[in-house]
């Protein structure tokens, strides 16, 4: 029997009414950075926004997830490609990690074509640590522009 990888993925509040189209794509195809999970069951068992800035909503939800099951907490790619990014995205991948000793992941859906191009020209991403965090969303041309 395949491992089941329990998840909850907060996505950034000004995307608040998403539906989760591309994320939920991204994970039936395994796709981005749920490409790591291609021989596992995924179970999503929490789906949230961060409640918008500072993400007070990244201190009460993750308990629920948690309580679900969960052992992955997923920082959407929302956040990585809003304009600007998310100021807090490292602090609470750390706050998460260090409180609650899940494993946290940068991204969901690969990149659109049409974030990585604007980011491009704006520099946003030009540095080490914005490298790491974009590392597991960043696919090929073709597949960038599948989600577009």
């Amino acid at each position: 029997m395949k491992k089941t990888n329990k998840i909850g993925i907060f996505i950034c509040d000004r995307y608040r009414r998403c539906a989760g189209g591309k994320c939920f794509k991204s994970l039936k195809n395994r796709e981005g950075a749920f490409s790591r999970y291609k021989d596992m069951n995924v179970e999503v068992v929490g789906y949230t926004s961060c409640d918008g800035c500072p993400g007070g909503n990244i201190e009460y939800a993750v308990d629920e997830m948690k309580a679900n099951g969960a052992n992955v907490i997923h920082l959407a790619t929302g956040l990585i490609v809003g304009y600007p990014p998310c100021p807090h995205i490292v602090y609470f991948h750390d706050y998460i990690e260090r409180k609650y000793g899940l494993e946290v992941v940068y991204g969901t859906h690969p990149i659109p074509e049409k974030y990585l191009k604007m980011h491009e020209k704006l520099g946003t991403w030009n540095n080490d640590e914005w490298q790491g965090i974009i590392g597991a969303t960043m696919n090929d041309e073709k597949m960038r522009l599948a989600y577009n």
